[in-house]
């Protein structure tokens, strides 16, 4: 091989290594894609929902780790995040923060209730009529130091807080706040849902 073609290549390859580098470091440290896999947060974000999750805002975490180099902020009550699943770390689930450390959070005939006081969701989705007690009526409790309760927004068809207990804020990867991208096939492109911003 010819000097200029080994140039051209080396070119090429230090090109490459550069690009591997920074989207290594842009998605472990700054945002990553995530996609909507199931209905559990209608008609907030539907299925086929490509969106963009905010990492940097909460902290800096070690790659691959749940430990955090800094931390920046605490989700707020209402974030929409991304976070392992308690039960399954290789799973990602997203749902809406409800509770706070230290909150008090019961559910009465579907009604949410966050320290004694009604909350005002226009977000929510009911599609079952019934009052099922182990879906339908919870606590109350009171959320602990360093965690969160979270919902979908399809509160009848979500596998939340309710069931599986609360999410540890080091396993909160970030939060969502833009859809890039919303399909169902090459037939169904919503593209009134494209860079819609979330919350």
């Amino acid at each position: 091989m010819s000097g200029k073609w080994q140039k051209i290549v080396a070119e090429y390859l230090e090109a490459f290594a550069v690009a591997f580098i920074l989207a290594f470091l842009i998605r472990a440290f700054v945002i990553q894609a995530f996609k909507i896999p199931s209905g559990s947060m209608l008609d907030t974000l539907q299925i086929g929902d490509h969106l963009l999750v905010n990492k940097f805002i909460y902290g800096l975490r070690i790659p691959f780790t749940d430990k955090f180099i800094v931390k920046f902020s605490d989700p707020k009550f209402q974030d929409i995040i991304v976070f392992e699943y308690p039960l399954d770390p290789s799973k990602d689930f997203i749902k809406r923060v409800i509770g706070l450390p230290g909150d008090k959070i019961q559910v009465i005939n579907k009604i949410v209730y966050r320290n004694g006081k009604k909350l005002i969701e226009p977000y929510v989705k009911h599609t079952d009529p019934n009052i099922i007690p182990t879906r339908d009526n919870f606590g109350p409790i009171t959320v602990p130091e360093g965690k969160y309760f979270v919902m979908g927004d399809n509160r009848d068809e979500s596998y939340d807080s309710r069931f599986w207990g609360f999410v540890d804020r080091n396993k909160i990867l970030g939060k969502a706040f833009i859809i890039y991208w919303s399909w169902q096939g090459f037939s169904n492109i919503r593209w009134n849902r494209i860079g819609k911003i979330i919350h």
